[in-house]
């Protein structure tokens, strides 16, 4: 033996090959030597012979050449070496026989030797043995007693003293290096155990060869490692774990037995020794760097090796993790692949057990203190604790080495590959896999299945499993790394190349992207589901986002009081910790300490991501769920759900309103949060809001703008159906407006304190600046700032009939009946019942006006309007008070740039207008004292909630031509009665009572685009031909009011123009006067008119004369305004004078003769009294006396 050892140090220089022949040699030395008689040769090979069956036939022979001393060697020595025997009287190394036993020659193994191995190997023991123990065909099975050989063979090796000797002599520097191993107690084979546990750190070349040979030989059985047996053998009896029928498995070969105990150890449902789990684990990492020392694995996968991983170059490890890469493949076979999903469960159970993780994570994790003192004792190896603590360093921006950084991210992959490595997932999920999810076990489908579930698409799952779930993914952390999961990277495969293509692989903004593409034209649906369901579990622990934990650790340890990436709160929960974010991401400076800009930024993108899926905002979820089911079971539309819930907000459990409310704020303050919406308005954005939209703080600019731009030609329905959304939404609160609650809220608490929607709040604070208007107050109690944004949020609640609701729900049967067809938006639905109003419920009808009263006397609240005629707005009354917008319009309307549609708008307010007076707010005011002094009847007359349907105005005119108006009264109906004679339509009581008469007479008048006075004049011609008596009156109306000045008929004026100006320049206008200067030129011969004006004059003067017959004075004040505007007014009036004068003299001629006559008759009455006294004295005088 030692000429084996000297001849292999010289050899070793020459070439492994040689060293190998040299190995082979000293081995074969060794063995010589153990087959000297030993402790183990104590059975007879043959019973019947007296024999130990165990033992080989010259060890047998030995023992019949007798025993002295028992073949035991000597206990060693004080002050010897501890390798050296210590045989009586012996040295401890003997020469090597000349008879070298060799196993080829052994009856019980020569047919096999001969049958299987090479010629070239019979003479090496070695060889054979590896050749024999290699077998895996079942054709090729080797006989038991030659199997009963090989195990006593190698049974003695590692147990005899004479071997750790050799191993003492070849590894003589390693021991001196290796302390522990050299303190090993001897004859037990724990010296040769030893040092294959430090085989990583031999450097002695002779003794790693030495060693490596000597693993392979002890791996081939479970009995020879050391103190396995001891460990194992009542779990082993226990488990039945030797009872597997021997033709099923190689008998020789430790890789059933073993195969049976790491199956039962990574099982839930076996219990296994703490002692045995300990050996199993330390079997399994001392055959981590070589797939042959895995006899179970080798056999199982010796095929598969050589399909799958043929180039890999054997030891530390590459050949399992090759394997493992290649597991779900179609051509894996199924006892390999299981092996390997053995061999990972043992890795997930102690991380040591991947050689090439523990290798390259060795140093990180002593750096970084993950090791026993820094974790729970009873896991301290396990692989979830490893990557869990290596993971806080990288989030934590510690260093952790790049090749370690690569194994992390294999074994984080492979536990999201299968989730059978996990088990917890397996305890706790077990009924959720079965009910959901079998079937699916493959490339982490039955993970994504569990996350689908977990969202609620397919069920739910159970307390124990979500947590079961939560905690995987934060072990494998594939938010840092999306190619961890394999089922989102395949079907993410496609949109990442095209969408993502910028960000480098392997990014963790390629989540981010994603989620910026989903429910777009690039993202495909296996996709999104992928991505969802992953999302879906990223959300509910803020650190799972690798961005925003390394952005924001500092700002929520400052702010929210967290712990360590790896650590937990019962206090505060992860999904907390976004929530306390968020809430100070929106503060102002006045509102306290807010978030850094990093942080905040990333609290956006998160924010616009999770408002995608209402499942992505975990507190949303968790206290609206019953909500959801009652109002939103079938909204299931991207985005559709949390809409739903502000719909129905009045109508939710109070948890699940707070939690809807304060996410409408958000997006109040940022709309930008509502990513779909942001798609769909794009273009707008783009073209009307570009800057806005840039800046990194919103503060509600960018809604107040698509509002501003919502129908113009850019946007689309999509964009214009979610705008309206939001305003709809935001009548619910006012806190829903960002704007106008940061205006307006000192002004709520104080005038308006125990108001909540919007709309009231609205009305509260208009009111209240009306109020103090109206009363001249010297300061108003709504603010500046405030009165702004009251003007603009009144603006926007136009443009809707929604955005009013009590409008809305008062005329909603109306809208349904009139104006079922007629699209919200653009207050059309308004404009539609201002149509039919007179159709109208009375609830309807009495809102619509009060509607029209307040756009009348405030214009820029008519949305139409402003709209229509906003161009013309800029043009002509740029300069104009808000309040008075549509009159200077009115002024306008016929400018030669005015625009038709513009035109058309204002003849329709005037229409309106002329209806009811109160809808003419200058018209009212001018007319105040005049309306009560003559037209009190009227008003007495209408009922409660009517309109006067132009009635009042028609009073007022007919006292124009009387002239007894105010001046101001007397000027607005001027310019009533001027816009109506061009107009017929201005005139409602012509329209009501001469309806019939205009489509029988004047119907192609009417029918004329644009109207200057026309009709009217057709139904002056017409007067004959009128039968209605109603209409008559109108008519007769007008020409009556057309003598009290000539600017009220049109066609006349138009026609007499030049004559005016050449024969009443000198008269003033009004009155009649001008009319009256072109009736005198008409009687006289010398002035020659134009011939259309003296046309259209004699005309006049027969209208004039048959009005007056018809239409006889109906009282002296009647009868003097027709002979005041009669054109025989002065002959009238000298014929009266002298019928006055006639009168007088007939009274002062009738006057003196009654004086004389009745004088006469007082003298004869006098003479008549005076003789009767007489007579009667003395009668009177004669009774007196008696």
């Amino acid at each position: 033996m030692a000429a084996c050892g000297r001849g292999s140090l010289v050899l070793a220089a020459a070439g492994d090959w040689r060293w190998l022949r040299a190995s082979h040699c000293l081995l074969a030395a060794v063995a010589a030597l153990v087959l000297l008689p030993g402790d183990c040769a104590v059975q007879q090979l043959d019973r019947n012979r007296g024999r130990d069956p165990n033992l080989l036939p010259h060890q047998n022979q030995q023992l019949d050449a007798g025993h002295q001393g028992n073949g035991q060697v000597a206990p060693q020595a004080p002050g010897q070496p501890q390798f050296q025997p210590r045989p009586p009287g012996q040295a401890q190394f003997q020469a090597p026989r000349k008879n070298i036993w060799r196993i080829s020659e052994e009856p019980l193994c020569h047919e096999d030797v001969v049958r299987l191995c090479p010629k070239h190997t019979w003479q090496n023991n070695f060889a054979v043995l590896e050749c024999l123990q290699d077998v895996r065909e079942v054709d090729d099975e080797i006989s038991s007693d030659c199997n009963h050989l090989l195990w006593n063979y190698k049974f003695n090796l590692t147990t005899d003293p004479k071997f750790e000797a050799a191993a003492g002599e070849v590894c003589k520097v390693t021991l001196g290096e290796v302390k522990e191993c050299a303190e090993q107690e001897p004859g037990k084979g724990y010296v040769i155990s030893c040092l294959i546990e430090h085989r990583a750190n031999i450097t002695e070349y002779q003794c790693r060869q030495f060693i490596t040979k000597m693993t392979a030989i002890i791996f081939s059985d479970y009995q020879l490692i050391c103190g396995f047996m001891d460990s194992c053998k009542n779990d082993i009896n226990q488990l039945k774990c030797g009872s597997i029928r021997p033709g099923e498995k190689d008998a020789h070969s430790q890789g059933e037995v073993v195969s049976c105990l790491e199956k039962a150890l990574v099982s839930e449902d076996k219990i296994i020794s703490d002692n045995c789990k300990k050996a199993i684990l330390r079997v399994a990492e001392l055959s981590s760097d070589d797939f042959h020392l895995d006899r179970h694995l080798y056999f199982s996968c010796r095929d598969d090796r050589e399909r799958f991983c043929e180039d890999i170059q054997g030891g530390e490890g590459r050949v399992y993790k090759c394997l493992f890469n290649h597991k779900f493949e179609e051509a894996m076979s199924d006892k390999c692949r299981e092996a390997l999903t053995t061999r990972q469960k043992l890795i997930v159970q102690d991380y040591k057990v991947s050689y090439s993780l523990a290798k390259a994570c060795k140093n990180d994790l002593r750096k970084n203190r993950c090791n026993a003192e820094n974790l729970p004792r009873a896991r301290e190896a396990r692989l979830s604790y490893l990557l869990l603590c290596l993971e806080s360093a990288v989030h934590r921006g510690r260093q952790v080495s790049g090749e370690c950084q690569g194994e992390m991210m294999d074994y984080r992959r492979m536990l999201m590959e299968d989730f059978s490595l996990s088990p917890e997932i397996v305890l706790n999920c077990r009924g959720e896999i079965e009910l959901h999810c079998s079937g699916l076990h493959r490339k982490g489908r039955t993970l994504h299945c569990l996350m689908r579930v977990g969202r609620g698409d397919k069920g739910s799952l159970g307390q124990n499993c979500q947590q079961s779930l939560q905690s995987l993914i934060q072990e494998t952390d594939p938010g840092a790394d999306y190619r961890i999961d394999r089922a989102l990277n395949e079907a993410c495969e496609s949109v990442i190349q095209t969408a993502c293509k910028h960000i480098r692989n392997g990014d963790p903004m390629i989540l981010s992207c994603l989620m910026e593409h989903l429910y777009t034209e690039k993202m495909v649906e296996d996709c999104e589901h992928r991505l969802l369901e992953l999302q879906y579990f990223i959300s509910r622990d803020w650190k799972l986002d690798p961005v925003l934990y390394r952005k924001c650790q500092g700002d929520a340890s400052r702010l929210c009081h967290t712990q360590g990436w790896n650590q937990t709160s019962e206090m505060l929960p992860p999904g907390a910790v976004f929530s306390c974010l968020y809430r100070h991401a929106y503060r102002t400076e006045e509102q306290g300490r807010r978030l850094s800009r990093d942080c905040r930024a990333e609290i956006q993108r998160i924010l616009h991501q999770r408002a995608l899926d209402v499942k992505l905002e975990p507190a949303l979820q968790e206290r609206c769920i019953i909500d959801l089911g009652k109002w939103c079971s079938e909204k299931t539309d991207a985005g559709q759900e949390l809409e739903c819930l502000q719909d129905h907000l009045d109508d939710l459990a109070v948890d699940c309103r707070e939690i809807v409310g304060n996410l409408t704020e958000l997006e109040s303050e940022d709309i930008q949060i509502e990513a779909l919406l942001m798609r769909a308005c794009d273009p707008v954005i783009q073209t009307y809001c570009h800057e806005l939209a840039d800046n990194q703080i919103d503060s509600g600019d960018l809604m107040e703008c698509l509002v501003q731009n919502k129908h113009q030609k850019e946007m689309n329905d999509k964009c214009t159906v979610g705008v309206t959304h939001f305003q709809l939404i935001q009548m619910k609160d006012f806190r829903f407006s960002y704007k106008f609650k940061m205006a307006c809220k000192e002004d709520v608490l104080k005038l308006c304190p125990n108001i909540k929607k919007k709309v009231d709040v609205v009305i509260c604070l208009s009111t209240t600046v009306r109020n103090d208007t109206l009363q001249d107050t010297k300061e108003q109690r709504v603010s500046i700032k405030c009165r702004k944004q009251l003007r603009v949020e009144e603006l926007e609640m136009t443009e809707d009939i929604r955005l009013e609701p009590e409008l809305y729900v008062s005329c909603k049967t109306d809208i349904e009946k009139h104006c079922q067809n007629v699209p919200f938006g653009n207050a059309q639905v308004v404009e539609c019942l201002k149509d039919v109003k007179k159709f109208l419920s009375t609830r309807c009808h009495d809102k619509i006006f009060k509607l029209q009263e307040t756009e009348m006397s405030d214009p820029e609240l008519d949305y139409t309007l402003m709209r229509v005629c906003k161009q013309m707005i800029k043009r002509y009354c740029a300069d104009a008070d808000s309040k008075n917008v549509l009159q200077c319009l009115k002024q306008n309307k016929n400018a030669e740039l005015m625009d038709p549609k513009c035109k058309q708008m204002i003849t329709k307010r005037q229409i309106t207008q002329n209806t009811d007076y109160r809808l003419n707010p200058v018209l009212r005011k001018a007319c105040k004292a005049d309306i009560p002094k003559f037209c009190q009847s009227v008003l007495n007359n209408v009922k409660d909630g009517k309109e006067l349907e132009g009635l009042v105005v028609s009073c007022l005119k007919l006292k124009y031509a009387d002239q007894r108006l105010s001046p101001d009264c007397e000027d607005q109906i001027r310019v009533i009665i001027q816009e109506s004679a061009l107009d017929y339509r201005l005139d409602p009581q012509l329209q009501i009572h001469c309806t019939k008469e205009i489509n029988s007479l004047c119907a192609e008048e009417a029918a004329a685009q644009e109207q200057t006075g026309q009709v009217e004049e057709c139904l002056k011609i017409n007067l004959l031909k009128i039968t209605g008596e109603s209409c008559k009156k109108e008519v007769l109306n007008m020409l009556q009011e057309s003598k009290a000045d000539i600017f009220v008929d049109p066609v006349l004026h138009a026609a007499c123009g030049l004559d005016i100006k050449h024969q009443c320049a000198s008269i003033l206008p009004g009155k009649g006067r001008q009319m009256s200067c072109l009736l005198e030129a008409l009687e006289d011969k010398t002035i020659r008119l134009q011939p259309d004006c003296k046309k259209r004059l004699q005309d006049r003067l027969e209208m004039w004369s048959y009005a007056a017959k018809v239409a006889p004075a109906e009282g002296f004040s009647d009868l003097a305004y027709q002979v005041m505007t009669s054109p025989s007014k002065n002959y009238l009036m000298g014929l009266l004078a002298l019928g006055v004068c006639i009168l007088f003299l007939l009274g002062m001629t009738c006057g003196r003769i009654t004086k004389r006559v009745t004088r006469e008759l007082k003298d004869r009455f006098y003479l008549q009294n005076k003789c009767a006294s007489q007579q009667l004295l003395p009668q009177l005088q004669s009774d007196s006396s008696l």
